[in-house]
């Protein structure tokens, strides 16, 4: 089984929420990941921030979708650790 533990989003996000709000609620959607935000650039209306996630399995889809709720998009995935996570044979119970 093929796991995410660690993704680097290159993002588009709007001044609101700004980065301790958005970091954490991305940080809700997954349960034990860790989030760190560094804003890459600001202009007028936006902000480009690398958001760098690690975690046990990372629900990418989530994360994605959480960013997309906050009005933000994520432009490339620009960094990615996957773990191939070998599975306990099953018993066959006799």
């Amino acid at each position: 089984m093929v796991r995410v533990k660690r993704v680097v989003l290159d993002v588009l996000k709007p001044h609101s929420p700004n980065g301790l709000q958005f970091a954490s609620l991305i940080a809700e959607r997954d349960s034990g990941c860790r989030v760190t935000l560094r804003v890459v650039e600001i202009d007028e209306k936006t902000e480009t921030v690398e958001l760098a996630i690690e975690g046990e399995d990372i629900d990418l889809e989530a994360v994605i979708d959480g960013i997309s709720g906050m009005g933000a998009s994520v432009h490339s995935i620009d960094e990615v650790e996957v773990v191939n996570v070998p599975q306990a044979p099953r018993s066959t119970g006799l």
